[in-house]
Protein backbone atom coordinates (compact mmCIF):
# COMPACT_ATOMS: atom_id res chain seq x y z
CA UNK A 1 0.00 0.00 0.00
CA UNK A 2 1.71 3.16 -1.05
CA UNK A 3 1.96 5.55 1.61
CA UNK A 4 -0.21 8.56 0.27
CA UNK A 5 -3.46 6.35 1.12
CA UNK A 6 -3.74 8.33 4.48
CA UNK A 7 -3.13 12.03 3.03
CA UNK A 8 -5.64 14.16 1.79
CA UNK A 9 -5.08 16.43 -1.73
CA UNK A 10 -5.33 19.44 0.83
CA UNK A 11 -3.00 18.52 3.06
CA UNK A 12 -0.78 17.76 0.42
CA UNK A 13 0.22 20.90 -0.81
CA UNK A 14 1.25 21.89 2.70
CA UNK A 15 3.77 19.41 3.24
CA UNK A 16 7.37 20.34 2.98
CA UNK A 17 8.60 17.99 0.07
CA UNK A 18 12.98 18.05 1.01
CA UNK A 19 13.89 16.55 -2.53
CA UNK A 20 11.60 18.04 -4.19
CA UNK A 21 13.30 21.03 -6.45
CA UNK A 22 10.15 22.06 -8.81
CA UNK A 23 9.67 25.97 -9.46
CA UNK A 24 7.38 27.01 -11.68
CA UNK A 25 8.39 30.62 -11.74
CA UNK A 26 11.97 29.42 -13.54
CA UNK A 27 11.59 31.57 -16.62
CA UNK A 28 15.44 30.60 -18.03
CA UNK A 29 14.22 27.05 -17.96
CA UNK A 30 10.91 27.45 -19.17
CA UNK A 31 11.92 29.95 -22.50
CA UNK A 32 15.21 28.48 -23.45
CA UNK A 33 14.21 26.87 -26.68
CA UNK A 34 12.78 30.38 -27.63
CA UNK A 35 15.34 33.07 -29.46
CA UNK A 36 15.11 36.76 -28.16
CA UNK A 37 12.85 37.54 -31.01
CA UNK A 38 10.46 34.68 -30.29
CA UNK A 39 9.73 35.73 -27.13
CA UNK A 40 8.75 39.15 -28.54
CA UNK A 41 6.52 37.89 -30.86
CA UNK A 42 5.01 35.52 -28.73
CA UNK A 43 4.32 38.71 -26.51
CA UNK A 44 2.88 40.09 -29.12
CA UNK A 45 0.38 37.57 -29.60
CA UNK A 46 -0.84 37.57 -26.16
CA UNK A 47 -0.91 40.86 -26.04
CA UNK A 48 -3.20 41.10 -28.72
CA UNK A 49 -5.10 38.19 -27.50
CA UNK A 50 -5.47 39.91 -24.31
CA UNK A 51 -7.90 42.39 -25.67
CA UNK A 52 -11.16 41.79 -24.52
CA UNK A 53 -12.91 41.99 -28.05
CA UNK A 54 -10.03 40.32 -29.79
CA UNK A 55 -11.06 37.06 -29.33
CA UNK A 56 -14.83 37.42 -29.98
CA UNK A 57 -13.97 39.03 -33.29
CA UNK A 58 -11.38 37.30 -34.40
CA UNK A 59 -12.48 33.51 -33.84
CA UNK A 60 -15.65 34.95 -36.18
CA UNK A 61 -13.36 36.81 -38.91
CA UNK A 62 -10.36 34.99 -39.62
CA UNK A 63 -12.21 32.21 -40.61
CA UNK A 64 -14.51 33.76 -43.37
CA UNK A 65 -11.23 36.22 -44.38
CA UNK A 66 -9.23 33.18 -44.74
CA UNK A 67 -12.31 31.55 -47.06
CA UNK A 68 -12.04 35.19 -49.30
CA UNK A 69 -8.78 34.71 -50.64
CA UNK A 70 -7.19 37.83 -49.21
CA UNK A 71 -3.53 37.62 -48.35
CA UNK A 72 -4.04 36.58 -44.80
CA UNK A 73 -2.71 33.53 -44.80
CA UNK A 74 1.19 34.15 -44.10
CA UNK A 75 0.08 36.37 -41.59
CA UNK A 76 -1.48 33.60 -39.39
CA UNK A 77 1.61 31.35 -40.01
CA UNK A 78 3.94 33.57 -38.67
CA UNK A 79 1.84 34.50 -35.27
CA UNK A 80 -0.93 32.19 -33.64
CA UNK A 81 -0.09 29.28 -36.12
CA UNK A 82 3.33 29.48 -35.58
CA UNK A 83 2.61 29.48 -31.64
CA UNK A 84 -0.05 26.64 -31.46
CA UNK A 85 0.78 24.58 -34.19
CA UNK A 86 3.96 22.62 -34.86
CA UNK A 87 3.69 22.21 -38.82
CA UNK A 88 1.00 21.75 -42.01
CA UNK A 89 2.16 17.95 -42.48
CA UNK A 90 4.15 15.19 -40.36
CA UNK A 91 7.51 15.84 -41.87
CA UNK A 92 7.28 19.61 -40.77
CA UNK A 93 6.55 18.67 -37.06
CA UNK A 94 10.24 17.07 -37.14
CA UNK A 95 12.01 20.38 -36.17
CA UNK A 96 9.86 21.35 -33.48
CA UNK A 97 9.94 17.54 -32.38
CA UNK A 98 14.04 17.98 -32.50
CA UNK A 99 13.77 21.66 -30.61
CA UNK A 100 12.12 20.00 -27.96
CA UNK A 101 13.72 16.66 -27.51
CA UNK A 102 16.88 18.78 -26.93
CA UNK A 103 15.32 19.76 -23.71
CA UNK A 104 14.07 16.53 -22.57
CA UNK A 105 10.53 17.31 -23.61
CA UNK A 106 8.39 14.89 -26.24
CA UNK A 107 5.63 15.26 -27.71
CA UNK A 108 1.52 13.83 -28.52
CA UNK A 109 0.61 14.19 -32.18
CA UNK A 110 -2.53 15.31 -32.80
CA UNK A 111 -4.05 15.83 -36.65
CA UNK A 112 -6.04 19.14 -35.99
CA UNK A 113 -8.19 19.04 -38.93
CA UNK A 114 -12.13 18.48 -38.30
CA UNK A 115 -13.29 15.45 -39.16
CA UNK A 116 -15.64 15.33 -42.15
CA UNK A 117 -18.64 13.03 -42.73
CA UNK A 118 -19.22 9.92 -44.43
CA UNK A 119 -18.08 6.54 -44.45
CA UNK A 120 -15.50 7.09 -47.15
CA UNK A 121 -14.02 9.88 -44.99
CA UNK A 122 -14.20 7.93 -41.78
CA UNK A 123 -11.93 5.51 -43.55
CA UNK A 124 -9.40 8.09 -44.59
CA UNK A 125 -9.43 9.30 -41.44
CA UNK A 126 -8.56 6.20 -39.95
CA UNK A 127 -5.62 5.56 -42.78
CA UNK A 128 -4.23 8.95 -41.70
CA UNK A 129 -4.40 8.50 -37.89
CA UNK A 130 -2.48 4.96 -38.46
CA UNK A 131 0.03 6.80 -40.82
CA UNK A 132 0.81 9.51 -37.86
CA UNK A 133 1.29 6.05 -35.93
CA UNK A 134 3.92 5.05 -38.29
CA UNK A 135 5.78 8.34 -37.98
CA UNK A 136 5.54 8.55 -34.44
CA UNK A 137 7.67 5.54 -34.29
CA UNK A 138 10.07 6.37 -36.89
CA UNK A 139 10.68 9.21 -34.59
CA UNK A 140 12.30 9.54 -30.98
CA UNK A 141 10.75 10.97 -28.12
CA UNK A 142 7.09 10.66 -29.69
CA UNK A 143 5.46 8.27 -27.12
CA UNK A 144 1.86 9.29 -28.24
CA UNK A 145 -0.87 9.77 -30.58
CA UNK A 146 -4.53 11.98 -30.40
CA UNK A 147 -7.49 10.44 -31.88
CA UNK A 148 -11.57 11.72 -31.53
CA UNK A 149 -13.92 9.28 -32.36
CA UNK A 150 -15.92 11.83 -33.98
CA UNK A 151 -13.32 11.89 -36.52
CA UNK A 152 -14.64 7.61 -37.44
CA UNK A 153 -18.13 8.04 -36.35
CA UNK A 154 -21.31 10.09 -37.50
CA UNK A 155 -21.97 12.25 -34.48
CA UNK A 156 -25.92 11.24 -34.81
CA UNK A 157 -24.45 8.11 -34.64
CA UNK A 158 -22.98 8.04 -30.78
CA UNK A 159 -25.95 10.09 -30.15
CA UNK A 160 -28.29 7.33 -30.47
CA UNK A 161 -25.68 4.80 -28.83
CA UNK A 162 -25.23 7.07 -25.91
CA UNK A 163 -29.36 7.66 -25.68
CA UNK A 164 -30.17 4.44 -25.95
CA UNK A 165 -29.95 1.84 -22.52
CA UNK A 166 -30.77 -1.17 -25.04
CA UNK A 167 -27.27 -0.18 -27.14
CA UNK A 168 -25.11 -0.69 -24.06
CA UNK A 169 -25.80 -4.60 -23.74
CA UNK A 170 -25.18 -4.87 -27.73
CA UNK A 171 -29.00 -5.11 -28.71
CA UNK A 172 -30.48 -2.89 -31.33
CA UNK A 173 -33.61 -3.30 -33.45
CA UNK A 174 -31.67 -1.13 -36.84
CA UNK A 175 -29.90 -3.60 -38.33
CA UNK A 176 -28.46 -0.55 -40.76
CA UNK A 177 -26.65 1.05 -37.64
CA UNK A 178 -25.24 -2.39 -36.00
CA UNK A 179 -23.28 -2.59 -38.89
CA UNK A 180 -22.57 1.05 -38.98
CA UNK A 181 -21.05 0.84 -35.26
CA UNK A 182 -19.07 -2.29 -36.23
CA UNK A 183 -17.80 -0.40 -38.73
CA UNK A 184 -16.66 2.46 -36.34
CA UNK A 185 -15.46 -0.23 -33.83
CA UNK A 186 -13.39 -1.73 -36.64
CA UNK A 187 -11.32 1.72 -37.36
CA UNK A 188 -10.94 2.21 -33.93
CA UNK A 189 -9.05 -1.74 -33.24
CA UNK A 190 -7.28 -0.88 -36.71
CA UNK A 191 -5.74 2.24 -35.73
CA UNK A 192 -5.02 0.26 -31.97
CA UNK A 193 -3.64 -2.97 -33.40
CA UNK A 194 -1.07 -0.58 -35.95
CA UNK A 195 -0.21 1.32 -32.60
CA UNK A 196 0.37 -1.97 -30.48
CA UNK A 197 2.66 -3.20 -33.30
CA UNK A 198 4.40 0.23 -33.13
CA UNK A 199 4.41 0.70 -28.84
CA UNK A 200 2.92 4.00 -29.46
CA UNK A 201 -0.01 5.14 -27.29
CA UNK A 202 -3.32 6.17 -28.72
CA UNK A 203 -5.09 8.94 -26.79
CA UNK A 204 -8.74 8.89 -27.20
CA UNK A 205 -10.36 12.44 -26.57
CA UNK A 206 -13.14 13.15 -24.84
CA UNK A 207 -16.69 13.96 -26.39
CA UNK A 208 -19.99 15.90 -25.37
CA UNK A 209 -21.33 14.16 -22.37
CA UNK A 210 -24.14 13.28 -24.89
CA UNK A 211 -22.04 11.42 -27.03
CA UNK A 212 -19.32 10.31 -24.16
CA UNK A 213 -21.33 6.41 -23.44
CA UNK A 214 -20.29 4.99 -26.50
CA UNK A 215 -16.55 6.51 -26.66
CA UNK A 216 -16.16 5.15 -23.10
CA UNK A 217 -17.50 1.65 -23.98
CA UNK A 218 -15.13 1.67 -27.25
CA UNK A 219 -12.13 2.58 -24.97
CA UNK A 220 -12.55 -0.09 -22.32
CA UNK A 221 -13.20 -2.66 -25.33
CA UNK A 222 -9.87 -1.51 -26.80
CA UNK A 223 -7.96 -1.50 -23.73
CA UNK A 224 -9.46 -5.21 -22.46
CA UNK A 225 -7.31 -6.33 -25.95
CA UNK A 226 -4.34 -3.93 -26.43
CA UNK A 227 -3.40 -3.15 -22.76
CA UNK A 228 -2.55 -6.53 -21.54
CA UNK A 229 0.95 -6.01 -20.78
CA UNK A 230 1.04 -2.31 -20.67
CA UNK A 231 -0.73 0.87 -21.64
CA UNK A 232 -1.47 1.27 -25.40
CA UNK A 233 -5.25 2.66 -25.58
CA UNK A 234 -6.14 5.75 -22.79
CA UNK A 235 -9.31 7.07 -22.24
CA UNK A 236 -10.05 10.76 -21.71
CA UNK A 237 -11.74 11.73 -18.22
CA UNK A 238 -13.30 15.21 -18.27
CA UNK A 239 -13.06 16.22 -14.32
CA UNK A 240 -15.28 19.31 -14.84
CA UNK A 241 -18.16 16.47 -15.07
CA UNK A 242 -19.57 15.66 -11.62
CA UNK A 243 -19.86 11.56 -12.06
CA UNK A 244 -16.36 11.73 -13.32
CA UNK A 245 -14.29 10.73 -10.56
CA UNK A 246 -16.88 7.57 -9.81
CA UNK A 247 -16.44 6.46 -13.28
CA UNK A 248 -12.56 6.47 -13.28
CA UNK A 249 -12.81 4.07 -10.21
CA UNK A 250 -15.51 2.17 -12.09
CA UNK A 251 -13.14 1.83 -14.87
CA UNK A 252 -10.19 1.08 -12.57
CA UNK A 253 -12.60 -2.03 -11.38
CA UNK A 254 -13.59 -3.12 -14.49
CA UNK A 255 -9.54 -3.05 -15.20
CA UNK A 256 -8.86 -5.46 -12.49
CA UNK A 257 -11.91 -7.51 -13.43
CA UNK A 258 -10.79 -8.15 -17.04
CA UNK A 259 -7.44 -8.59 -16.39
CA UNK A 260 -6.09 -4.87 -18.56
CA UNK A 261 -3.77 -1.96 -17.42
CA UNK A 262 -5.57 0.98 -17.07
CA UNK A 263 -5.06 3.51 -19.30
CA UNK A 264 -6.31 7.49 -18.59
CA UNK A 265 -5.67 10.93 -19.74
CA UNK A 266 -7.11 13.46 -17.33
CA UNK A 267 -7.98 16.93 -18.40
CA UNK A 268 -10.29 19.68 -16.53
CA UNK A 269 -12.64 19.59 -19.79
CA UNK A 270 -13.35 21.64 -22.90
CA UNK A 271 -17.16 22.10 -23.41
CA UNK A 272 -18.39 23.51 -20.21
CA UNK A 273 -20.80 26.70 -21.52
CA UNK A 274 -21.71 24.40 -24.07
CA UNK A 275 -22.92 21.09 -21.99
CA UNK A 276 -24.53 23.85 -19.62
CA UNK A 277 -26.27 25.72 -22.35
CA UNK A 278 -27.93 21.94 -23.64
CA UNK A 279 -28.47 21.07 -20.12
CA UNK A 280 -30.67 24.17 -19.34
CA UNK A 281 -32.40 24.38 -22.90
CA UNK A 282 -33.48 20.86 -22.71
CA UNK A 283 -34.24 20.79 -19.15
CA UNK A 284 -32.17 18.36 -17.59
CA UNK A 285 -29.47 18.38 -14.63
CA UNK A 286 -26.38 19.90 -15.80
CA UNK A 287 -23.39 17.45 -16.08
CA UNK A 288 -21.14 20.07 -15.06
CA UNK A 289 -19.42 20.88 -11.75
CA UNK A 290 -21.32 23.37 -9.74
CA UNK A 291 -17.84 25.48 -9.35
CA UNK A 292 -14.31 25.63 -10.44
CA UNK A 293 -13.16 24.43 -6.77
CA UNK A 294 -15.58 21.34 -7.20
CA UNK A 295 -13.60 20.72 -10.58
CA UNK A 296 -10.06 21.16 -8.56
CA UNK A 297 -10.78 19.02 -5.85
CA UNK A 298 -12.08 16.10 -8.22
CA UNK A 299 -8.39 16.27 -10.65
CA UNK A 300 -6.44 16.45 -7.93
CA UNK A 301 -8.17 13.52 -6.64
CA UNK A 302 -8.52 11.60 -9.62
CA UNK A 303 -4.15 12.35 -10.09
CA UNK A 304 -3.98 10.66 -6.70
CA UNK A 305 -6.02 7.98 -7.36
CA UNK A 306 -4.16 6.89 -10.82
CA UNK A 307 -0.92 7.85 -8.59
CA UNK A 308 -1.63 5.49 -5.72
CA UNK A 309 -2.98 2.84 -8.16
CA UNK A 310 0.26 3.32 -10.09
CA UNK A 311 1.52 -0.45 -10.83
CA UNK A 312 -2.23 -0.86 -12.44
CA UNK A 313 -3.06 2.47 -13.77
CA UNK A 314 -1.06 4.46 -16.46
CA UNK A 315 -1.81 8.03 -16.20
CA UNK A 316 -1.21 11.25 -18.29
CA UNK A 317 -1.77 14.95 -16.19
CA UNK A 318 -2.91 16.80 -18.93
CA UNK A 319 -3.13 20.56 -16.66
CA UNK A 320 -2.41 23.95 -17.18
CA UNK A 321 -3.01 24.05 -13.62
CA UNK A 322 0.24 25.19 -11.60
CA UNK A 323 -1.33 24.16 -8.42
CA UNK A 324 -2.14 20.38 -10.00
CA UNK A 325 0.87 19.36 -11.79
CA UNK A 326 2.91 20.59 -8.52
CA UNK A 327 0.64 18.31 -6.99
CA UNK A 328 1.44 15.30 -9.31
CA UNK A 329 5.52 15.64 -8.56
CA UNK A 330 4.31 15.78 -4.71
CA UNK A 331 2.39 12.33 -5.00
CA UNK A 332 5.55 10.91 -6.58
CA UNK A 333 7.95 12.10 -4.16
CA UNK A 334 5.89 11.26 -1.22
CA UNK A 335 5.22 7.59 -2.59
CA UNK A 336 8.93 7.20 -3.27
CA UNK A 337 8.19 7.06 -6.98
CA UNK A 338 10.85 8.06 -9.55
CA UNK A 339 9.83 11.21 -11.49
CA UNK A 340 10.19 9.13 -14.61
CA UNK A 341 7.99 6.55 -13.65
CA UNK A 342 6.38 5.01 -16.86
CA UNK A 343 2.89 4.65 -15.82
CA UNK A 344 2.87 8.74 -14.37
CA UNK A 345 2.74 11.34 -17.23
CA UNK A 346 2.56 14.83 -17.77
CA UNK A 347 1.45 16.84 -20.76
CA UNK A 348 0.35 21.00 -22.04
CA UNK A 349 -0.20 22.22 -25.38
CA UNK A 350 2.08 23.64 -27.67
CA UNK A 351 2.04 27.31 -27.05
CA UNK A 352 1.11 27.34 -24.16
CA UNK A 353 2.36 27.19 -19.99
CA UNK A 354 6.00 26.27 -20.88
CA UNK A 355 7.02 27.26 -17.38
CA UNK A 356 5.33 24.48 -16.15
CA UNK A 357 6.30 21.96 -19.42
CA UNK A 358 9.81 22.82 -19.50
CA UNK A 359 10.84 22.97 -15.47
CA UNK A 360 9.07 19.60 -15.17
CA UNK A 361 11.33 18.19 -17.81
CA UNK A 362 14.24 19.89 -16.38
CA UNK A 363 13.27 18.02 -12.83
CA UNK A 364 13.29 14.71 -14.56
CA UNK A 365 9.58 14.64 -14.94
CA UNK A 366 8.02 12.41 -18.22
CA UNK A 367 6.57 15.69 -20.07
CA UNK A 368 4.83 16.27 -23.40
CA UNK A 369 3.72 18.57 -25.80
CA UNK A 370 0.70 18.40 -27.06
CA UNK A 371 1.10 19.15 -30.44
CA UNK A 372 -1.05 19.47 -33.44
CA UNK A 373 -0.44 19.63 -37.22
CA UNK A 374 -2.20 20.42 -40.26
CA UNK A 375 -2.92 22.73 -43.57
CA UNK A 376 -3.66 26.42 -42.18
CA UNK A 377 -6.79 26.31 -43.79
CA UNK A 378 -7.98 23.03 -42.02
CA UNK A 379 -6.78 23.36 -38.53
CA UNK A 380 -8.28 27.17 -38.03
CA UNK A 381 -11.25 25.51 -35.69
CA UNK A 382 -8.31 24.59 -33.94
CA UNK A 383 -6.58 27.35 -33.48
CA UNK A 384 -9.88 29.67 -32.90
CA UNK A 385 -10.13 27.16 -30.29
CA UNK A 386 -7.08 27.82 -28.13
CA UNK A 387 -7.95 31.13 -28.48
CA UNK A 388 -10.54 31.38 -26.96
CA UNK A 389 -9.46 28.57 -24.43
CA UNK A 390 -6.74 31.43 -23.39
CA UNK A 391 -9.61 34.04 -22.83
CA UNK A 392 -11.82 31.78 -21.20
CA UNK A 393 -9.86 30.39 -18.47
CA UNK A 394 -9.34 33.11 -15.95
CA UNK A 395 -5.47 34.83 -16.15
CA UNK A 396 -4.16 32.37 -18.32
CA UNK A 397 -3.37 35.10 -21.30
CA UNK A 398 -2.07 37.42 -18.13
CA UNK A 399 -0.13 34.90 -16.64
CA UNK A 400 1.73 33.88 -20.48
CA UNK A 401 2.39 37.86 -20.94
CA UNK A 402 4.11 37.47 -17.37
CA UNK A 403 6.37 34.65 -17.57
CA UNK A 404 7.31 35.84 -20.71
CA UNK A 405 7.91 39.48 -19.73
CA UNK A 406 9.68 38.16 -16.69
CA UNK A 407 11.76 36.10 -19.05
CA UNK A 408 12.50 39.19 -21.35
CA UNK A 409 13.33 41.47 -18.38
CA UNK A 410 15.75 38.87 -17.06
CA UNK A 411 17.67 38.63 -20.58
CA UNK A 412 17.99 42.47 -20.90
CA UNK A 413 19.69 42.53 -17.14
CA UNK A 414 21.75 39.19 -17.55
Amino acid sequence: MLFFTSIAASDIRSINVCKMNVSFENTENAFAYKTDKELKQSRFLFNTMDYPLFVPIGTRLTPFLMKTGLPVHGIIRNTIFKQFVGGESLPETSEVVSLLRQYGVQVILDYGVEGKQGEENFDKAADVFIDVINYAASQRDIPFISIKLTALARFSLLQTLNEAPRLRSGIHDHEIEIDEWNSVRNRVHRICEAAKEKNIGVLIDAEESWIQDPVDRLSIEMMEIFNKEQAIVFNTIQLYRHDRLHFLELSHRIAKQKGFILGIKLVRGAYMERERSRAFLRGYPSPIQPDKESTDRDFDAACAYCINHVDEISVIIASHNEKSNLYGVQLLEINKLPFNHPNVHFSQLYGMSDNITFNLAKAGCNVSKYLPFGPIREVIPYLMRRAQENSSVSGQTGRELSMIRKEIKRRKSA
